[in-house]
């Protein structure tokens, strides 16, 4: 059976970038109980998780300095690869998913994604919280090193192109997530 464009395109990806702390995974699960349809929400965290130890303290993997800084290596920019490409697969293959990502590398990062999910429909959602709100969140939560907060607020959105952006400095995770559930078809 041939399918005839109807002119509607129904939004299969979300993805939400924003720094440490900014509120993307909250909003993420409130996403996943507004939205009609189920949600896969999946998060670089659980990427960075699902490496070898050895990879999450390594050069060539990724490392958490002290002042907060991450860095990234080969190693991991190639399994990162390979989960992107894993990822837009689950979505072609008939899931929506919610993407929780940090883009350290701001505009390429979103253009690796962008390579993955090509001719998918994605929704490109900007999470901004204020640094010092975000510093506090950081402490309160306790397993991010201090610093990350700050140094990611602006570093991730440089040079990236959204389709929303939503504040949560002031603004609850629900009501960010009804904002972003009323642009997905």
């Amino acid at each position: 059976m041939r399918a005839l464009y109807s002119g509607v395109v129904t939004t299969q990806v979300i993805v939400l970038n924003g720094g440490s702390s900014s509120g993307k995974s909250g909003i993420a699960r409130c996403l996943q109980a507004v939205l009609p349809e189920p949600w896969l929400a999946l998060s670089v965290d659980t990427l960075v998780e699902a490496m070898p130890i050895a990879m999450q303290t390594s050069s060539t993997g990724i490392e958490f300095a002290a002042d907060g800084g991450v860095n990234v290596g080969p190693r991991f920019r190639s399994l990162q690869k390979a989960w992107q490409a894993g990822v837009a697969e689950m979505v072609r293959a008939g899931a929506r998913v919610i993407v929780d990502d940090v883009f350290l590398g701001g505009a390429s990062s979103q253009g690796e994604w962008q390579r993955a999910f090509a001719g998918l429909d994605v929704l490109w959602v900007g999470v901004r919280c204020d640094t010092k709100v975000a510093e506090g969140r950081e402490i309160a939560r306790g397993d991010r090193v201090h610093g990350m907060a700050a140094s990611q607020a602006e570093l991730v959105h440089q040079g990236v192109t959204y389709d929303l952006e939503v504040d949560t400095t002031h603004t609850e995770a629900l009501a960010c997530a009804r904002a972003i559930a009323a642009r997905v078809d």
